[in-house]
């Protein structure tokens, strides 16, 4: 005969397990989502072309107003596509430590441990917006410069090269595994607070650890196309990995090798063209 104990602690169970395939469903569905938006939009982007560069190499088009086009609208809609490609990037290495989250809130007591969640899941992509608006300004004035400074553009493929270079090497320092440290768990050793500034605060925490862990990756992203998905699928499975591994730090050295060889064939493009 079993106890009450028993029987309460088997429904506990069994109500924590559809809680926990309810939010990877619906993680898995927003995913889809991101994923066949992000799918279309680098589709419209290679039908409009590149603009050739002198001394070889392009520039997107998505950095450029269309005919008729506003820069207000050129940079909501560069936005607007770039948030839903982090969401599709980082959502396979976010959702693990957003459910870590829920279950750390929900046993604190929270009664709302799904909307807080949600905030703090908000709180973190918040941060890749900001970043988006910083990388479409940067972006859309480094288009200008080129366009009405051809010795700049020149240069372009050999300083792509570097950077993609130099996001190789960042990979193998302390910095990037102090910032992948902390990108891979939400919860501070005080525990955790559940309410909704606490939440948001949270999401922000995290995503600025994650801006900062990821940002060799994101150059790299940036510098070979910013809706090249050949690159998208590279990083976000180099993110991915690094936070669920067992030992990530040598799968970020790992990726870092592969990026750096990546640089240098880059570079040796440049001189042997």
């Amino acid at each position: 005969m079993e106890t009450a104990g028993v029987v309460f602690d088997r429904c506990d169970s069994g109500a924590s397990a559809v809680s926990r395939y309810a939010f990877f469903g619906l993680v898995a569905l927003v995913f889809a989502a991101c994923v066949t938006l992000t799918v279309v939009w680098c589709h419209a982007m290679a039908a409009m072309g590149e603009l050739p560069m002198p001394g070889g190499g392009s520039l997107s088009m998505a950095w450029a107003p269309m005919c008729g086009q506003k820069w207000p609208r050129v940079a909501v809609n560069f936005i607007g596509m770039w948030i839903v490609m982090m969401m599709a990037m980082m959502l396979p290495s976010l959702a693990p430590v957003l459910w870590r989250y829920h279950e750390a809130i929900g046993k604190a007591g929270a009664m709302r441990a799904g909307g807080l969640t949600a905030l703090a899941g908000m709180g973190y992509f918040f941060v890749w917006a900001v970043v988006g608006v910083i990388v479409f300004a940067v972006g859309a004035a480094l288009f200008a410069l080129v366009v009405s400074m051809p010795a700049l553009a020149r240069t372009m493929p050999g300083g792509a090269s570097v950077a993609v270079m130099l996001a190789g090497i960042a990979q193998f320092s302390r910095w990037k595994l102090r910032y992948l440290s902390c990108s891979r768990a939400l919860i501070s050793p005080g525990g955790v607070k559940h309410g909704m500034r606490e939440a948001w605060s949270c999401g922000m925490r995290l995503g600025t650890h994650c801006m900062f862990c990821c940002s060799g990756l994101t150059l790299v992203l940036l510098v070979n196309g910013v809706m090249n998905l050949v690159v998208m699928v590279f990083v976000t499975l180099s993110i991915s990995v690094e936070r669920m591994a067992r030992w990530p730090d040598r799968v970020a050295r790992a990726v870092g090798g592969l990026v750096l060889i990546d640089g240098v064939v880059m570079g040796l493009r440049v001189l042997f063209a």
